[in-house]
């Protein structure tokens, strides 16, 4: 066990409750206060919504609160001057039938990095266009190149098949010696 006095627990020892006379006392101090500050005039909105709230039961207190409020007594030069909030942003309410669905959505905001990716795809096919179309330099310059390689390519084909003639001809030449020297002819 710990030494007395170190940890006391509360737990077990007696309550005290409020009796139901002090309650009543109570409730009826409050009431005759609230009937006092209503003979001077000094009841709160708060309050008298309250007890309309008590006294009608709930469903008539719209239409006395706004007869109240025509009625009540101003405090200061509030009814004086009219004051608007001219940063106050009132909400409106807007009808269904008024609202229109054949607006397309919004594209979406995209970031910095985004639009710079979207702007290179588009150049880069651009530039694609260009190329296959032979507008830009390097297109003229691989098309020349492709030019002189096929004019070498037929000018080989040439010597292939004029080396190609002349073996047949030196052939056909050297079958016709051997035909003469054996004078089959």
């Amino acid at each position: 066990m710990p030494k007395p006095g170190k940890h006391i627990n509360h737990k077990g020892r007696n309550r005290r409750f409020t009796n139901p006379e002090e309650l009543e006392e109570e409730r009826r101090k409050e009431e005759e206060a609230k009937r006092w500050r209503q003979k001077r005039g000094e009841v709160s909105s708060e309050e008298e919504e309250e007890e309309d709230d008590e006294a009608s039961g709930g469903s008539d207190s719209e239409d006395e609160s706004s007869d109240d409020e025509e009625g009540k007594k101003a405090k200061g030069v509030s009814n004086l001057i009219e004051i608007e909030n001219p940063n106050r942003v009132q909400k409106k309410n807007k009808k269904l039938t008024t609202l229109t669905v054949d607006v397309p959505p919004e594209k979406p905001q995209l970031s910095r990095r985004e639009r710079e990716e979207i702007e290179k795809q588009r150049a880069q096919a651009h530039y694609q266009k260009l190329h296959a179309e032979g507008k830009t330099d390097q297109a003229r310059a691989d098309l020349a190149r492709l030019a002189i390689i096929k004019q070498q390519r037929e000018e080989a084909q040439k010597r292939r098949e004029a080396d190609k003639k002349a073996k047949e001809d030196a052939v056909k030449a050297k079958t016709a010696q051997t035909q003469k020297a054996l004078g089959k002819k």
